[in-house]
């Protein structure tokens, strides 16, 4: 478990995020994860970026062993959306307070991905993109999902020693980073790859870079851990 304790004075939204957020909600959909008409359960997921002693970082958390689905999997906060949510904004707060202790007051919605779709758990997922604008403690707050809470700098997610590709339960070949002493990948690593495009952050890959096969318990992609002991994936 780790702990991050970020500068408590209020920053304005740096206009590198300004341009990344008006650039995500325009991110192209894989036809995989297209949305049916209808069907599948609401979600969303927290994807917050702040500003770290090693520049720009993005908050990450990792599920506990032993749990039903993605054990120990990374993931961005997030799960499903509640009656008591008014919509993906509402709930990827809550679960962001939920799970890591994030104060909500200190944080700054910039708006929505496009709406993507997990066909194997049958998870419609809204990514939430907002700036820590005054960061708080983080921690593993709900110990019952979550062991371990990171702020990741963009600048390790760039790097290509860091960068590997898995090949996934499905058979597929997607990205994923090794960073904090987490393996990063399936859904969470695909957002945060696109991400790397779309912010200019992407450096060549090494030309050594290997395709590593992992074995889980599950199949398919996690949209985050669920609120109140529930798993959404």
């Amino acid at each position: 478990m780790s702990e991050c304790m970020g500068d408590s004075r209020e920053i304005s939204t740096p206009e590198w995020l300004a341009s990344l957020a008006a650039a995500a909600q325009r991110m192209p959909v894989p036809a995989v994860m297209r949305p049916p008409s209808e069907g599948g359960r609401r979600s969303a997921v927290l994807i917050l970026f702040g500003e770290g002693p090693h520049g720009p970082d993005v908050l990450l958390i990792q599920r506990n062993n032993g749990l039903r689905r993605h054990s120990g999997q990374p993931a961005f906060p997030g799960g499903s959306i509640e009656p008591c949510d008014e919509g993906p904004e509402d709930c990827a707060l809550r679960e962001a307070e939920e799970e890591t202790g994030a104060d909500p007051a200190g944080i700054e919605l910039l708006g929505r991905l496009p709406e993507l779709y997990i066909r194997h758990s049958g998870f419609r997922v809204v990514p939430v993109l907002a700036w820590w604008r005054e960061p708080s403690q983080v921690h593993a707050a709900d110990r019952d999902e979550v062991a371990h809470v990171a702020r990741v700098p963009i600048s390790e997610l760039a790097d290509p020693a860091n960068r590997v590709r898995v090949r996934q339960p499905d058979g597929s070949v997607g990205p994923a980073f090794r960073v904090r002493r987490m393996l990063v990948w399936g859904f969470t690593a695909g957002i945060l790859n696109q991400l790397l495009v779309l912010g200019r952050w992407e450096r060549p890959w090494l030309d050594d870079a290997t395709e590593e096969t992992i074995t889980v318990g599950g199949a398919g992609a996690e949209p985050g851990a669920g609120a109140g002991g529930r798993e959404t994936g």
